[in-house]
């Protein structure tokens, strides 16, 4: 499971001195455990992976604002330290589908439920998170699922 990787690593980056990795790897960890606790009152999902990929994915798009940002405001070492944390994360985050994957699952999707209009949206992208949820990234699966149906 990815979330006993992310533990191994933790302690081996300890074990190795590597502080910056260690730091990252923590942070990942803490996430993961607040996501935990929000989700004790809610439905838990099936797959445990599934649930660390979502919050990989979150911290890996706030890494990357905030390098855009600190590098405008001409930061350098903060948007350096972000970057190193944003590599960090990648690096358990799975292999997402391309651009021509994604249009053919989409397609694929499309023909088998059927849907021919915009109004057919939320049932193209309900089965195509059900089917490839930890391999895309669902903003820009939706703009292609939009431009499908237009």
């Amino acid at each position: 499971m990815l979330r006993d990787t992310i533990k191994t690593e933790t302690v081996s980056a300890m074990k190795a001195g590597d502080k910056g990795r260690t730091a990252a790897l923590r942070l990942i960890g803490a996430k993961i455990k607040d996501r935990d606790i929000e989700l004790r009152t809610g439905k838990a999902p099936d797959n445990d992976d599934d649930l660390v990929v979502d919050v990989l994915r979150k911290m890996a798009k706030q890494r990357r604002e905030s390098v855009a940002l600190y590098e405008q405001g001409g930061r350098q070492e903060l948007a350096d330290q972000e970057k190193a944390e944003l590599a960090v994360i990648e690096e358990f985050l799975p292999q997402t589908m391309d651009q021509a994957a994604t249009v053919a699952a989409i397609e694929a999707i499309k023909t088998e439920i059927g849907a021919s209009s915009i109004k057919d949206m939320g049932k193209v992208m309900a089965e195509l998170k059900a089917r490839h949820g930890s391999q895309l990234d669902m903003s820009i699966a939706s703009g292609l699922v939009k431009a499908a149906l237009a």
